[in-house]
């Protein structure tokens, strides 16, 4: 397949300018379908060459300067920090130029976060497991206690009107906090739409992070620009980076 131009999502964020930071699409890769075409997994499926060259077409396009830091994501919450080999975790934080935080995602929620003075970034993976769990919180605490310093993006993930869980993921989030019923609207019979844009807001701002940006781009209702799990099975994955230009 010959690649067709990348199309990224910038964060429309007041981030300081020594951040950088971007979401993409599945436009743009060499990948053959059903990754078409700019996947960034090796773990879906597809052909590593294929992962490769989609890899090195978007350091090219963003002229990074160092290899992204891939994780191994478990829907757990361990962050991964700097001068750490464990790549299995959900988030990553930095405060380092030139270390690029990554995770991927096909419906779950991309977190990219940075403090106000642009001295350190993270970004998570916040499915919700991984919300339900604290992923966001322990990431915020990396930055040292000072939460009202943190900025926060919320990047594609599956909309409020297609994601639909059982009772069982609507209890577990009620039991630990009777407000996050509020994200949650009645569907058929055993099943609610969650709305896990909403439910990340309210675990941030209890985490002390109230400048919360971006939200409200549905994967699953938008084949022709985003991959989703949920929608079709075998997929590929986007990217959402952001590092520290030096």
């Amino acid at each position: 397949m010959t690649p067709t131009a990348i199309e990224l999502i910038r964060p429309d964020w007041p981030a300081p300018s020594p951040v950088a930071a971007c979401s993409t699409t599945r436009t743009g890769g060499v990948s053959a379908a059903p990754w078409d075409s700019l996947n960034l997994a090796m773990h879906v499926g597809d052909d590593p060459g294929a992962v490769a060259a989609n890899r090195a077409l978007l350091a090219a396009e963003l002229d990074l300067g160092a290899e992204p830091l891939w994780l191994r994501q478990v829907h757990g919450t361990r962050v991964r920090a700097v001068g750490d080999n464990d790549d299995c975790a959900d988030a990553a934080f930095s405060d380092r130029a030139a270390q690029i935080c990554v995770v991927m995602t096909a419906d779950c929620l991309p977190v990219l976060l940075c403090s106000r003075r642009g001295d350190a970034i993270a970004a998570a993976h916040a499915g919700w497991r991984g919300l339900l769990a604290g992923v966001l919180e322990q990431t915020v605490a990396c930055f040292g206690g000072a939460a009202d310093d943190v900025l926060a993006w919320l990047g594609p993930a599956i909309g409020p009107q297609a994601f639909e869980v059982g009772d069982d993921v609507h209890n577990a989030f009620v039991d630990e906090d009777p407000a996050a019923a509020a994200h949650f609207a009645a569907n058929r019979p055993g099943h609610w739409l969650a709305d896990i844009y909403g439910l990340a807001r309210m675990r941030l701002s209890r985490a002390g992070v109230t400048a919360v940006y971006g939200g409200g781009r549905c994967t699953y209702s938008d084949p022709e620009r985003f991959f989703s799990y949920r929608r079709d099975g075998v997929t590929g994955r986007m990217a959402s980076l952001i590092w520290l230009q030096p």
